[in-house]
């Protein structure tokens, strides 16, 4: 073993996105390129000597290489002990879990999320804090700044770490520590959720699916579903982790998850349906012929939240990201606890939580969580359905609906134009921004806008500050629209539309968010030019 100094140049374009950097399995795969990105993690990580690491990834296409590239920079760079998954297989809620569980310094996750794998597909890095959660923006600036000046890395020469041998092996001086990737995970889970409860209501003929997408959360659902809660043989949908999550798009939606689609609205179906992303930190939630959006999850679950052993206590808040929508300020309201608007991104909760100012939080892109962790926990989520199920013993749509008449309904959805022209979606972005001024007061057929901003937020615990985080329109009747480019793919842009409006008639309540949005989706194009603009006659993901 010896340890090398490696001359390099600055890459272009390594500044982390919303969950850090993303790009085309190829970009990662140029030489010096990955490289270049962990030294300079390492370069801003001060007091990192002789500290541990967390390590792990969702197993996608070039995981295990990049995790031996890691585990050897480590090792040059003075960390202490690096903590792997076994095959290099941890979830993105898991590696926040065990950052916190054995006091480490921070973690590195090696996932594009939900986007696609393979040899062709997408590849990512991003590197969380002390407390679990997402570096804030100070550190992943600083990480992008050093990427910028980067003139060398460290590298120690030494045969390859056994990813698959659970136990302690040494690299150099460095200590790497093979863990089981689901243990420490599961034990959370059953501090906070009734396993027995859950056990005997799936013993009793209730009847779930889970799909995994052949991503990161196949062994977690085989042990805790059809393990730990003695669901049958079977329940747990493509278990199994694939490079290339088995040619599918490990996106847990309508669209991609079309497989758990196709059984809960066939004949004679489960009862309750799930899926999760290439990382684990996303879910859907599906009754049988019955769809959860996300943000109706996220209300609910506040709603039900006593009935849960693990938030027992009552919450102190809810924080939801401002394209959610406001179904879970009701219930906030009605609780008597503040509801925060963030912008998109977890680590805009972090210090929410870490300040025990919010308990539960959720985002409108299939992402749920709450202070057990600091990252969104899609396995986390269905576990929490279902023991408001079992607590309960109604159907999914009898709670949802029964929610509705409460609080009335926020009928939303989300568009999403994908891989569109980047000039032109930042053109768009840019003349509807300029137009804001001009907008209030105007009137569309019903709708009057009371409101239209480039949304701002000033954290309230450290005061930074974070703007041009979306464009906000808001009617005088509680309808808004909004748009954002997503910071989470690598080709071209993604524009997300976010349409909702509020529906207090019960009768109303049953009507297709696409007819009882027809207006508003009129209303988006016409105001963004979306057509015109993009080409694009309709988008490519509706949910």
């Amino acid at each position: 073993m010896s340890l090398r100094t490696v001359p390099t140049t600055p890459f272009s374009g390594q500044k982390p996105g919303t969950s850090g950097l993303r790009k085309q399995v190829k970009v990662f795969q140029q030489p010096h390129y990955l490289e270049n990105f962990v030294q300079s993690i390492f370069d801003v990580l001060e007091g990192s000597a002789g500290q541990t690491l967390v390590v792990g990834g969702d197993g996608r296409y070039y995981n295990r290489e990049a995790i031996q590239i890691l585990l050897k920079m480590a090792a040059a760079n003075g960390i202490g002990q690096v903590l792997v998954g076994q095959g290099g297989i941890l979830s993105t809620p898991a590696v926040s879990c065990i950052i916190r569980k054995y006091g480490a310094y921070g973690g590195i996750i090696l996932s594009a999320s939900h986007n696609p794998g393979g040899p062709e597909g997408d590849f990512g890095i991003k590197y969380n804090i002390a407390n679990g959660g997402p570096a804030p923006e100070k550190v992943t600036e600083a990480i992008y700044a050093r990427t910028q000046t980067l003139d060398r890395y460290r590298i120690l020469e030494a045969p390859d770490v056994d990813l698959d041998r659970l136990g302690e092996q040494n690299l150099g001086s460095l200590k790497v520590r093979i863990i089981d990737p689901v243990t420490d995970y599961r034990e959370l889970m059953e501090r906070l959720f009734d396993f027995d409860l859950i056990r005997d209501y799936l013993a009793s003929g209730f009847r779930m699916a889970f799909d995994a997408m052949h991503a990161v959360t196949g062994p977690y659902a085989r042990a805790i579903f059809q393990g730990s809660l003695g669901a049958p043989e079977g329940s747990v949908l493509n278990g199994q982790p694939l490079p290339d999550f088995g040619g599918g798009h490990p996106d847990p939606n309508l669209v991609y998850a079309h497989e758990l689609v196709e059984l809960l609205f066939g004949e004679n179906g489960p009862d309750f349906g799930a899926a999760s992303d290439g990382d684990g930190d996303r879910n859907m939630i599906l009754g049988r012929k019955f769809y959860v959006t996300p943000s109706d999850s996220l209300a609910i679950l506040a709603a039900n939240a006593q009935r849960v052993p693990g938030y027992r206590d009552g919450l102190a808040g809810i924080a939801r990201s401002m394209p959610t929508s406001q179904a879970a300020d009701r219930v906030a309201a009605k609780l008597g606890i503040p509801c925060y608007e963030t912008p998109t991104g977890w680590k805009f909760f972090g210090n929410l939580l870490d300040a025990g100012k919010a308990t539960l939080c959720g985002e409108e892109s299939f992402g749920t969580g709450s202070n057990h962790v600091r990252e969104k926990d899609g396995l986390w989520a269905v576990l929490f359905w279902l023991n408001i199920l079992a607590v309960r013993r109604q159907s999914v749509q009898q709670i949802v609906q029964e929610h509705w008449q409460t609080y009335g309904r926020n009928v939303y959805s989300r568009h999403d134009y994908e891989g569109i022209d980047a000039v032109a979606a930042q053109e768009l972005m840019e003349n509807l921004r300029l137009s804001l001024p001009s907008l209030v007061g105007q009137s569309w057929g019903s709708q009057t806008v009371e409101y239209a901003d480039d949304f701002s937020y000033t954290d309230p615990v450290d005061g930074s500050t974070s703007s041009k985080q979306g464009i906000r329109i808001g009617f005088v009747n509680g309808s808004r629209i909004v748009y954002r480019l997503s910071g989470t793919g690598t080709q071209g842009a993604t524009l997300r539309v976010y349409l909702e409006r509020f529906e207090p008639d019960p009768a109303k309540h049953g009507l297709d968010p696409q007819v009882a949005l027809a207006e508003h989706i009129q209303l988006a194009d016409q105001l963004a030019q979306i057509r015109a603009r993009t080409g694009r006659q309709q988008p490519d993901v509706i949910t």
